[in-house]
């Protein structure tokens, strides 16, 4: 297991120093690529992380920005990650930015896998940097227990970019990057807030069963270890 935890007092605190974490990513990967890119999840947490790192100065032109998952909702709808990303992250140093948004037209996002797919190949190989959340039944992108889908998202022998899912109770089918994109990021991340989700974090580190808590099956990396960012 290769797991890094990091303490902050706040949320702001912890805000600036994961933004300043992911700019220096972006902008190494900016000195060896034309493009870096990044990949952010979703939700009321990282609004502070976003508009820390909308003020970060970097060649914003030469980022791409998605989602790590994406509720399948037009992107004006109040639970669009998209919708999310612009108004918070895609603003002052960061409005250059682009957002290769996962979100395309139709109904029926299963039908839709292989259109997000062609749409993200620029996130195909290696994201530069990848920002997780978690939920506090254990789930991280859409990895929801209990999923009809699950066990496919966290195979890493497919090859798939990204797939649709079904959470169990949560509103709306979603698109998710799968688990072997996730593990292919160069620098990976799970931001954490509230004691509630440091007690499910503590259980998953305790035991090792992906089923029961997706969020552990990023706990195992080759290359370089997650690193928890975690405010009370």
């Amino acid at each position: 297991m290769a797991v890094e935890i990091y303490q902050f007092e706040s949320n702001q605190r912890l805000s600036e120093a994961l933004a300043e974490c992911i700019a220096s990513g972006l902008e190494g990967a900016l000195a060896l690529r034309d493009v870096a890119t990044l990949a952010v999840s979703g939700g009321s947490t990282p609004r502070p992380l976003f508009e820390a790192l909308s003020w970060c100065e970097l060649d914003w032109s030469r980022v791409l920005v998605t989602q790590v998952d994406e509720r399948w909702v037009p992107e004006d709808h109040a639970d669009s990650n998209a919708a999310l990303i612009r108004d918070h992250l895609l603003q002052n140093n960061a409005a250059a930015a682009e957002l290769v948004s996962m979100k395309v037209a139709g109904e029926d996002a299963f039908a839709a896998e292989a259109q997000v797919t062609d749409k993200l190949v620029a996130f195909a190989e290696a994201i530069d940097v990848a920002v997780l959340g978690m939920g506090e039944d254990g789930h991280t992108a859409s990895f929801f227990p209990a999923a009809e889908q699950l066990s496919a998202a966290l195979d890493t022998n497919r090859d798939s970019l990204c797939l649709a899912l079904r959470p169990p109770a949560a509103p709306h089918d979603r698109m998710t990057l799968s688990l072997a994109a996730l593990l292919r990021a160069r620098q990976l991340y799970l931001h954490i807030t509230g004691e509630a989700k440091w007690r499910v974090l503590e259980a998953a580190l305790a035991g090792d069963d992906i089923y029961q808590y997706p969020i552990r099956s990023v706990f195992y990396r080759e290359d370089s270890p997650l690193e928890v960012f975690y405010a009370p």
